[in-house]
C-alpha cells in the first residue's frame, strides 16, 4: 500500500467492507421474499414439496442473515472512525434514516426471525406464515430506509445549510429525493434476480447430479419465472435511472459513456454507442473505440440526434474516473442482457417439453448462479464511484469528508479486514455453498423443525443477529 494517501486507503477500506457486504443483504431480500411464496404455496395447495423447499432454503436464509448483519456493523463505525467529516456535515440527515431503519425494519425483524426459524411444531400454520411475511416485510422496509440515506447522497433535497452542517427542512423532501424511486425499484429487482439466479444454480446442481429430482425442478422452474419476467423489467428500469442520472449527475453518463467532446448546436447528427474502448483520463480521449453512429444518442436521449455534455464540460476536478465507470458498466449492463436471454432460452425449452432433460442448459444455469450478484457489484461500483469527487453531490467533496488520520493506521486497519473477512466470511459462503449445492433431504419429513446440525455455524449467526448494537444499525445491512 505504498504511495497511497489516507483518503484513497479510507475509501478503499469503505469499498472493500461493502462490496463484501452488499452480497448478503441482496440474498436475504431475495430469500426472504422466496420463502413466503413458498410457505404461501404450501398453505394453498398442501403440496408437501413446498415446505420441503421451505425447509431446505431457511438454513442458507439463516445464514445469509446473520453474515449479513455482522459485516454491516463494521461499516457503521467506518462512518466515525474513517468518515467523522460526514457524519459532522450530514448526520442530521442519515442520522434519523438509520434510526427509523432501526425503529421499523430491525424490530420487526427481530420480533419475528424466531418464530419464521423454529416455530414450524410451536405456532399454528397461519401464524408462522405471517412471521415469514413480517420478516419479508422487514427486509423491504430496510433497504427503502437504507435507499433513502444513499440517494439523498446522490441528489440531495429538502435541506439548508447552516454553520456548514445540513439542517433538514422537509422530510417528505429528503427520503423521497429525485433519485429514491429509481434506486430502490433497481436494488429490489436486482435482489430478486440474484437470488433467482442464485436458486436456479441450486437446483440446476441438484439435477446434474440427479438429487431431489421433484423438489429440485419445481425450484428451476421458480426461480426461471422470476428471471424471465424481473430481468426485462429490471432493463426497464436502469433505462428509466439512466434518464435521472442524466437529467442530475450528467459528468457520471459522459463518464460511463466515454464522451468526452459535446457536438455543436448546429449538428444534428447525434453521438454515438461506444461499444468497446479505453477512456484516458490524461489524454481525454477514449483510446480505440469502436463506435455503432447514433446508438447513444438513441439510449440515454430517446432520440437519434439527441446530445449529451462530454466531460470537458466539467472542470478536471469534478470529473469522476471515466476509465472505470466505463468498464464496470458494462459489465453490469452485459450481464443484464445475458439474464435476458437466459430466461427466453429457458421459455423456449420449457415449451418444447427439454427444460429438465437438456444438461447444457442446466450447466448455463450452474454458471449463471453468481451473474445476478455480479452484475449489482459493477452497478453499485457505477453508482458510488459515478458520485465522485463527492460524498455528498455538488455539497461535500471526498476530501473533506475523511477523518485526519495517518496513512499507516488506516493501511494496517484494509490489511486487517482484507485477511479477517476473507477467513471468516469464506468459511459462511463456502458453507452456504454446500448447503445449496447438497438440496433438500430427499427422506426429508414433512413435519419436521429445520434442523441445523451439530457444530453449525447458523446459531451463531443467529444470536449476533439478535443482539443489536446500539452504536451499529443493523439497517448497515442494506448500504
Amino acid at each position: 500500500m505504498h504511495g497511497l494517501t489516507a483518503l484513497e486507503l479510507a475509501r478503499i477500506q469503505f469499498g472493500f467492507t461493502v462490496s463484501f457486504h452488499i452480497l448478503f443483504p441482496a440474498i436475504t431480500i431475495g430469500l426472504a421474499c422466496f420463502l413466503a411464496f413458498l410457505e404461501a404455496r404450501w398453505l394453498y395447495t398442501k403440496d408437501t414439496v413446498y415446505r420441503t423447499l421451505y425447509q431446505f432454503w431457511i438454513k442458507i436464509f439463516a445464514l445469509n442473515f446473520g453474515m449479513g448483519v455482522v459485516s454491516g456493523l463494521v461499516m457503521a463505525y467506518e462512518f466515525g472512525t474513517n468518515w467523522s467529516g460526514f457524519s459532522q456535515f450530514a448526520g442530521s440527515v442519515t442520522g434519523p434514516l438509520l434510526t427509523y431503519e432501526v425503529l421499523t425494519a430491525f424490530f420487526l425483524e427481530a420480533g419475528f426471525l424466531g418464530v419464521m426459524l423454529f416455530g414450524w411444531n410451536r405456532v399454528g400454520p397461519g401464524l408462522h406464515f405471517f412471521a415469514t411475511v413480517m420478516v419479508a416485510l422487514g427486509t423491504m422496509i430496510s433497504s427503502t430506509w437504507i435507499l433513502a440515506s444513499n440517494s439523498w447522497m446522490h441528489t440531495p433535497a429538502g435541506y439548508v445549510i447552516v454553520a456548514g452542517k445540513v439542517v433538514p427542512t422537509d422530510w417528505l423532501e429528503v427520503i423521497f429525493n429525485p433519485s429514491f424511486p429509481y434506486r430502490l425499484t433497481h436494488m429490489v429487482i436486482a435482489a430478486l434476480l440474484s437470488t433467482a439466479l442464485f436458486v436456479a444454480a441450486s437446483s440446476a446442481w441438484q439435477l446434474l447430479h440427479d438429487r431431489a429430482v421433484p423438489a429440485a425442478r419445481k425450484m428451476l422452474s421458480m426461480a426461471l419465472w422470476m428471471v424471465l419476467i424481473a430481468a426485462p423489467i429490471q432493463a426497464v428500469v436502469g433505462d428509466a435511472h439512466g434518464l435521472n442520472t442524466l437529467e442530475h449527475q450528467p459528468a457520471k453518463i459522459a463518464a460511463m459513456e466515454g464522451h468526452w467532446n459535446t457536438a455543436a448546436r448546429d449538428d444534428k447528427g447525434g453521438f454515438p454507442l461506444i461499444a468497446f474502448g479505453i477512456p484516458d483520463m490524461e489524454r481525454e480521449e477514449t483510446r480505440y473505440a469502436i463506435e455503432i453512429p447514433r446508438l447513444g444518442s438513441l439510449i440515454l436521449t430517446h432520440s437519434l440526434d439527441g446530445q449529451i455534455r462530454g466531460l470537458k464540460d466539467f472542470p478536471k476536478e469534478d470529473r469522476p474516473n471515466a476509465t472505470v465507470l466505463f468498464f464496470t458498466f458494462r459489465v453490469m449492463v452485459g450481464l443484464g442482457v445475458a439474464m435476458i436471454l437466459f430466461g427466453l432460452l429457458g421459455w423456449v425449452l420449457r415449451r418444447n417439453g427439454a427444460l429438465y432433460r437438456s444438461r447444457a442448459f442446466l450447466r448455463l444455469a450452474v454458471l449463471m448462479g453468481p451473474a445476478g450478484l455480479v452484475a449489482l457489484l459493477a452497478g453499485w461500483m457505477t453508482t458510488e464511484i459515478g458520485r465522485q469527487p463527492w460524498v455528498v453531490y455538488g455539497l461535500l467533496r471526498t476530501h473533506d469528508a475523511v477523518s485526519a488520520h495517518a496513512a499507516g493506521p488506516v493501511a494496517l486497519s484494509l490489511a486487517l479486514f482484507v485477511v479477517i473477512y476473507f477467513v471468516c466470511f469464506g468459511v459462511g459462503i463456502r458453507y452456504m455453498l454446500k448447503l445449496a449445492s447438497a438440496g433438500p433431504a430427499p427422506d426429508a419429513h414433512p413435519h419436521d423443525e429445520p434442523s441445523y446440525g451439530p457444530g453449525s455455524v447458523i446459531p451463531a449467526a443467529i444470536a449476533a443477529a439478535s443482539t443489536p448494537n446500539p452504536m451499529a444499525p443493523h439497517g448497515q445491512r442494506e448500504s
